[in-house]
C-alpha cells in the first residue's frame, strides 16, 4: 500500500506554520502535514514515526534548543533518515549558511517567500514535481518569485 504523500515542517514560528499549513492544503490536500518547534522535536518525532517516515523536510535554520544545522547534521548521519530529502527554507540568505547546509547533504536552500501568492507558486511546485525533479524544477521556478532558492 502507497502512503501518500507528507511533508515535515520544521519551525518555530508559528504565523510560518499556519501560513504554510493553510497554503499547502489550497495547493494540494492529499499531502499530509506535520510540524515541530525545533530540530530536537523533529528528531523525536520521526524517531517515533519510524514506521511512515515524510516525504520532504522543510527545515528553517534559526531555532531554540536545536537550529537547522545541527538537526541536518543528525539526519544525514542516520542510517534510518539520511534519504529523506531536506530543503532549507529560511529567512537566512547568508552564503555561509547556504554552503554549510548543501555540503551537509540539503537538497536545496530556499528563502522563505514574501507572499501567500509566492508561497502557493512554491509549493505547487514541489508538490507536483517528483523528488528526483526537484532541485531543476526549483532552480527554473526562481526566475518568477523571488525566493532565493541554491539547489
Amino acid at each position: 500500500m502507497t502512503h501518500p504523500r507528507s511533508f515535515l515542517l520544521v519551525d518555530d514560528d508559528i504565523d510560518d506554520i499556519l501560513i504554510f499549513q493553510e497554503t499547502l492544503k489550497k495547493v494540494d490536500e492529499k499531502i499530509q502535514l506535520f510540524y515541530v518547534h525545533d530540530g530536537k522535536d523533529a528528531l523525536d518525532f520521526l524517531a517515533e514515526n519510524n514506521g511512515h517516515l515524510p516525504s520532504l523536510i522543510f527545515l528553517d535554520i534559526n531555532m531554540p534548543r536545536m537550529d537547522g544545522k545541527e538537526c541536518l547534521k543528525h539526519l544525514k548521519h542516520d542510517e534510518k533518515l539520511k534519504n529523506i530529502p531536506v530543503l532549507m527554507y529560511t529567512t537566512s540568505s547568508q552564503s555561509t549558511d547556504i554552503e554549510e547546509t548543501m555540503m551537509t547533504g540539503a537538497m536545496c536552500f530556499i528563502t522563505k517567500p514574501w507572499g501567500v501568492n509566492e508561497l502557493n507558486t512554491l509549493l505547487s511546485a514541489i508538490a507536483h514535481t517528483p523528488v528526483q525533479k526537484l532541485p531543476a524544477t526549483l532552480q527554473t521556478l526562481q526566475k518568477n518569485i523571488s525566493c532565493f532558492i541554491v539547489c
